[in-house]
């Protein structure tokens, strides 16, 4: 893919001073050759593929397999770093932590019906890691240009001959440095690159050792990365523990009732039927300005971060969750600008997909997709923001007992086995069910250090998927909770409106918060 002059890398000073894994090797890709027979269950490699190369499993196959033109599966993040830090010094530190995760020095080839990781000799970081300088509009202040910045890259494919991540440094912005991440959606979900991002900044935790292409063994005490053919494994645990929770609350739930009632396994096969119906047979979202055919320009929008504390507290006094707090202030935002652009929204709710984690956080270095999605109704037809907010919280309460986050990463492994035709056909179903799609992701409480700089502010978006206008980012760091906004440019081509009512929104929530009566102890 040619590479535009704003992304040509700096020639490198030294050997010392630009890390690189270079090696000579033979590039090139296997296309569509015979694949050699296995008797052994495990997936095939065909003819012109290395010995290392790993078959990629069907859930990541899904998200590479999902790319389009209007929206790329690329995972983008910023962080913000005071003061600036050196490209040099940025590229020693990924060379030295970033590559230690095998996916990120692997290519991806699709080779018969699948796709295969290969190793590639050739991971150069001055071509991963490149310098930006900013172009600023007359007028447009530095944050803005950005922002600009980010929504050019949104819309462009990362190098298939090469591994599928770039980081994007501009040393110079305003005496700090900016970063932009840019990772496939197939190498991991949001929860495992945001602990991979993390592993290099100062102190950082490091993967444990990891295994080797050859033995297939991780170091004494380590558990092994699951390949493709422990992918059963892991995809029927991941599908499995929910359904056992649910079995186990229904029990508990009817437990000593004196009442005649249905087994727990026709109540679990009546709500596996429900939640199946929920996923697959929901009616179309409903048709507002934001819903539409998605085209290639992106806008991006974030504004100033709130105070978890002061979330936390409009919760507790409220009786919701974090969560609740900050979805109602999403669903506000979102109701008063259709309403400014003369929408009626009166009794309306639209959908966001939210990703629901499927994985032990202690494991999300691992990488891959390990992950579900709900369709989540936003009220954005109601102004009254007690009543909202209630109306949230019953939505998310119902949603904690569903099985769809489990019955979704099922479907998603499903539409990794088909062709890319049918694959499409699913997601342009799944997408006229919901308008935009929304991460909620915990990052640390306490502030890192990036070479030596602070890491002030972390912004993270999920691609959208299909025909979805919008992507939403809501990130806590450091007792701070920060809103993005990433919208396609024909319809939604202002999202800093959006973003302008969030504040407002959770103000109110506070307000009304701080008028309660609160109980003072002797």
């Amino acid at each position: 893919m040619p590479t535009p002059a704003a992304l040509s890398p700096s020639p490198c000073r030294s050997a010392k001073s630009t890390p690189s894994t270079t090696a000579p090797s033979k590039r090139g890709t296997a296309g569509k050759t015979p694949l050699k027979a296995s008797g052994n269950g495990r997936a095939s490699r065909p003819d012109g593929l290395p010995k290392g190369a790993e078959p990629m499993s069907k859930v990541d196959t899904a998200w590479l397999r999902l790319d389009t033109e209007a929206n790329r599966m690329i995972i983008h993040g910023v962080l913000l770093l005071k003061p600036a830090i050196a490209l040099e010094d940025l590229r020693a530190r990924v060379a030295e932590r970033l590559l230690r995760f095998p996916r990120f020095r692997q290519r991806v080839v699709e080779a018969g019906d699948r796709a295969w990781w290969v190793e590639d000799a050739e991971v150069d970081i001055a071509r991963h890691v490149v310098p930006e300088t900013l172009n600023r509009r007359r007028g447009r202040p530095l944050e803005g240009a950005l922002q600009d910045r980010l929504a050019d890259l949104a819309a462009e494919p990362l190098d298939p001959a090469r591994p599928l991540w770039q980081l994007h440094l501009i040393e110079h912005y305003d005496g700090s440095s900016a970063l932009i991440a840019r990772v496939h959606h197939c190498i991991a979900d949001g929860i495992a690159l945001i602990a991979v991002l993390l592993s290099i900044t100062d102190g950082g935790a490091v993967p444990p050792a990891l295994p080797t292409a050859k033995t297939g063994k991780a170091a004494k005490g380590t558990k092994a990365i699951p390949d493709e053919a422990a992918e059963p494994e892991w995809l029927a645990d991941a599908m499995v523990k929910p359904i056992n929770a649910w079995t186990v609350r229904e029990i508990q739930a009817h437990a000593g009732s004196g009442t005649p009632d249905v087994s727990p396994a026709e109540r679990l096969g009546k709500q596996v039927l429900k939640d199946a119906a929920a996923l697959t047979e929901a009616p179309d979202d409903a048709k507002t300005r934001l819903k539409g055919k998605a085209g290639r320009a992106k806008r991006v929008a974030w504004g100033a971060p709130l105070p978890l504390d002061a979330v936390k507290a409009v919760g507790k006094s409220m009786n919701v969750s974090v969560n609740d707090v900050l979805l109602n202030c999403v669903a506000g935002a979102i109701g008063l600008y259709l309403r400014e652009h003369g929408d009626n929204t009166d009794g309306q709710e639209i959908r966001a997909l939210v990703p629901v984690n499927l994985r032990p956080l202690e494991t999300a270095w691992q990488l891959g997709n390990r992950f579900g999605m709900v369709p989540l109704p936003l009220p954005v037809g109601i102004t009254n923001p007690v009543k909202r907010l209630y109306a949230v919280h019953a939505q998310t309460q119902a949603l904690k007992n569903s099985l769809q986050p489990a019955l979704s990463m099922g479907l998603m492994a499903t539409s990794g086995s088909v062709e890319k035709a049918a694959q499409r056909a699913m997601l342009k179903t799944l997408s006229r069910k919901a308008t935009a799609l929304m991460t909620n992701v915990p990052g640390p409480a306490q502030a890192l250090q990036l070479c030596g700089s602070a890491v002030e502010r972390v912004m993270f978006w999920a691609p959208q998927a299909g025909d979805m206008s919008l992507g939403i980012s809501i990130l806590t760091y450091a007792g701070q909770v920060q809103f993005g906004l990433i919208a396609d440019a024909g319809l939604c081509p202002d999202p800093e409106r959006i973003v302008a009512h969030f504040e407002p929104e959770f103000q109110q929530l506070l307000t009304l918060a701080l008028m309660l009566p609160w109980e003072v102890k002797a």
